[in-house]
């Protein structure tokens, strides 16, 4: 099926088989057509299947017969948890919205920068691309008005309502029309999801695309019995041994990230920390020289890793074990995208065996556990 039979614009169409986009992918199909008929949406699909492409074409085409507002006040208001996403969001946007003939103007807002050229750029804002906490400080300054939202997207909702915002997020739905299209996107359907879902969204089409077991197929997982202390040690000779290049290493902590990078950069190894402790400017510098080859290793915070879309990227390592198997197969789910093959190893210590035993019960697949005793 290609995109053009999904009711997109010819502009559209050119643009994305520009970008070498030929087939839609089974969230696209499902949810292109329900918002072009402006019907609320709940979309289900796991991280790197297609979603943001899946909301931003049909609201460039929908938000072009509606152009013509107030100054700072915008028609599309997209809120999502972190600065990085809001970035690749945004990017996507003025990706497409450059293929059309009107001019749309979308903008990215976040927190960790000074907030006066944000508000100075909102002048003929459209689309507006922010994360909860500055969304409301520009509120509060007078430099956006939501009043006339048409349109309402909420990006990895699942993780958003799993990290604080309700507060934040109770405040912005409170300043919306009544009258808007809302459109809930999420990797997981948990409870916060279906609440926010009640509450929200009107006679919803609901598209929940199960993915995750083909595309786990397409990773080779492994796993090594590393005492925790070695952790450090065992990393650095699994990168030097197998000469690996851009590694991206999930770790539970701030502290814990610095750690790791210090480590490595001191064995001569090309590393950084990306975490929300790091300026915004640090933060893009490492993203972007880790997408380009330049950086060798990247270590992140799960929260921040939701920003960072690769689309070929080798190697995923759990320095340890998040919490949730979801999370566990999301962030496997980093390598091993658009059918190609990638490796995750996971470091596991006598304390989380039978953590990953649940994770391992929950995601269906036996890993393969290694001893890492005289290894190193």
């Amino acid at each position: 099926m290609p995109f053009t039979s999904l009711g997109l614009s010819p502009a559209l169409s050119k643009a994305l088989a520009d970008q070498h986009f030929t087939t839609p992918t089974p969230i696209q199909q499902a949810v292109i057509p329900a918002i072009l008929n402006k019907r609320d949406v709940l979309g289900i699909a796991k991280t790197g299947s297609g979603k943001t492409a899946g909301y931003v074409l049909p609201i460039l085409m929908n938000i072009k017969h509606a152009l013509r507002t107030k100054n700072r006040h915008v028609k599309v208001l997209v809120v999502v948890p972190t600065r990085e996403l809001a970035v690749q969001v945004t990017e996507v946007f003025q990706l497409f919205g450059q293929a059309l003939p009107e001019t749309i103007k979308s903008m990215a807002v976040y927190g960790g920068v000074s907030i006066n050229p944000q508000m100075m750029s909102m002048q003929g804002v459209n689309i507006l691309v922010a994360t909860p906490g500055r969304l409301l400080e520009l509120v509060e300054a007078n430099a956006v008005h939501l009043s006339e939202i048409e349109t309402l997207v909420l990006d990895e909702a699942d993780k958003m309502l799993n990290l604080g915002f309700k507060a934040e997020m109770d405040k912005i739905i409170g300043l919306l029309p009544t009258k808007r299209q809302n459109l809930l996107f999420s990797a997981t359907l948990s409870k916060d999801i279906e609440n926010i879902n009640q509450i929200l969204l009107h006679d919803p089409e609901v598209i929940k695309i199960t993915e995750e077991s083909s595309s786990i197929d397409t990773i080779k997982q492994l796993a090594y019995l590393v005492p925790e202390e070695k952790k450090g040690p065992f990393l650095r000779h699994l990168i030097n041994k197998h000469d690996m290049k851009q590694v991206l290493v999930f770790a539970e902590s701030v502290f814990q990230v610095d750690a790791i990078v210090n480590k490595l950069r001191k064995n001569n190894i090309d590393a950084k920390a990306i975490h929300s402790k790091k300026s915004q400017g640090a933060r893009t510098e490492a993203l972007m020289n880790f997408k380009s080859g330049k950086l060798r290793v990247l270590v992140a915070t799960d929260l921040i890793a939701r920003g960072i879309d690769i689309s070929f990227l080798p190697y995923v390592i759990n320095y340890g074990l998040p919490r949730s198997p979801k999370d566990y197969v999301h962030r496997i789910g980093r390598t091993g995208r658009a059918e190609a093959s990638g490796e995750a190893i996971s470091l596991v210590s006598t304390n989380e065996l039978h953590h990953f035993e649940v994770i391992q019960k929950k995601m269906g697949k036996v890993v393969n556990l290694i001893d890492s005793n005289g290894m190193i």
